[in-house]
């Protein structure tokens, strides 16, 4: 009788053959008389993964996977302010049979972190979080010897061009900015427009925004509330600032009607126009469900403000005209860029990550780097000696 392989276990066979490929070495056979040369990765020890609050099931599955795959202990540290999906993934490996020891769930804030900087058995860490931080971690984590990765903030540009599917741009800014309650680095914050088609462009946004509902995930809500009090008070202080520094406030999140507790930290999709690039309002991270309007005058402003960002995380190009596209995505300093796609988030066959103050460190998330990033190439040149002595050699092995 013959089996059929399930699609999933399929995938599964080929992400194994992926991994031993992606950590085998090369072989040189002869590289000089009788000596061959090969390479081959081992795994670094003890790594940890610092998580942030926003994506605590799958920014920890971003890093945890592919260091065990390359035969790390994992030491995962959640945000101390949703922990629990943390001890859900270890209890989960713990069933599926994975040792005793080899992934460990870290609990704390600060001072779990700088236990890990500190510690000498920790080999490497890979972190994400907000900038200032990441820069710290990185900074103080590379003085003690250890490889980082540290991923910070984003400040994602969207530029519409006039030749666009202003219908398709208009749902790819909505869905990209309000999604997730703006809370994550690929949330595009910025919408750069070119002048001909702002108004309607942005009267398309409002209109989409409008109909989301705010309130309990648990309910049909398309938006669920900032993760504290804090924060929704610190992203609801921008739209002041915006009205301050003359822009046009489109839509107030805080004028809302909320499916919900009352008591919840509800901030609803904010439109801001004409929001000039001097305001903090544009430079900033916010963070959250508010969406800023730049208007621009062509391809090449728009590409200018996107370089002069400290940022470098993602963007995308809405456009019909191929060769405006390949001028963006050749010139734009950015790690990942979409075209007609509003979040460019790689598939895992790539690697996740930015330029700039968007990523600290030499390789990103996922895909092949991260597999360079969690273990470490061994050299080997090697010669089987002959019954007779060669006789000295001053030079250096094999170059003979």
């Amino acid at each position: 009788m013959r089996w059929a392989r399930s699609p999933a276990a399929s995938r599964s066979s080929n992400s194994r053959r992926g991994s031993r490929k992606l950590t085998k070495g090369e072989f040189s056979d002869n590289v000089s008389t009788g000596v061959d040369a090969f390479t081959f990765r081992q795994p670094l020890g003890v790594v940890a993964i610092i998580s942030p609050f926003n994506f605590p099931a799958m920014v920890p599955l971003w890093f945890a996977p592919i260091a065990l795959a390359a035969g790390n202990a994992v030491i995962l540290k959640p945000s101390e302010k949703d922990p629990s999906a943390a001890v859900w993934m270890g209890e989960l490996l713990a069933e599926a049979g994975l040792p005793e020891g080899v992934f460990t769930v870290l609990q704390g804030d600060k001072q779990a972190v700088d236990g890990l900087i500190e510690s000498p058995d920790v080999a490497a860490i890979s972190f994400v979080g907000s900038t200032a931080i990441a820069r710290s971690v990185y900074e103080r984590g590379s003085a003690q010897g250890k490889r980082v990765q540290a991923f910070g903030g984003a400040k994602n540009h969207m530029l519409v061009l006039a030749d666009a599917d202003l219908d398709t741009a208009a749902d790819a800014a909505v869905s990209a900015a309000y999604g997730s309650a703006g809370e994550r680095c690929m949330a595009v914050s910025v919408v750069l427009a070119v002048e001909e088609i702002a108004d309607d462009l942005v009267r398309r946004i409002d209109e989409r925004a409008a109909t989301l509902r705010v309130g309990d995930g648990r309910r049909d809500c398309d938006m669920g509330p900032l993760v504290t009090a804090q924060h929704r008070e610190r992203v609801a202080s921008y739209i002041d600032v915006a009205a301050q520094d003359g822009a046009t406030v489109v839509r107030d999140g805080r004028d809302i009607t909320v499916d919900g507790d009352d008591a919840g930290f509800w901030l609803g999709p904010t439109l801001i126009d004409r929001v000039p690039t001097s305001s903090a309002v544009y430079s900033d991270e916010i963070f959250g469900p508010v969406l800023s309007v730049v208007r621009v005058r062509d391809l090449a402003e728009g590409i200018a403000l996107i370089n002069t960002s400290r940022y470098g995380n993602g963007t995308a190009l809405f456009t019909a005209d191929g060769g405006a596209a390949r001028r963006f995505q050749r010139d734009a300093h950015v790690g990942m860029i979409g075209v007609n796609v509003p979040i460019p988030v790689p598939v895992a066959f790539h690697s996740f990550g930015g330029w700039k103050d968007s990523l600290f460190g030499d390789t990103k998330a996922y895909g092949p780097q991260s597999f360079q990033f969690f273990s470490r190439e061994k050299a080997v040149t090697l010669r089987w000696p002959e019954h007779m002595s060669a006789g000295l050699s001053m030079g250096f092995p094999g170059n003979d």
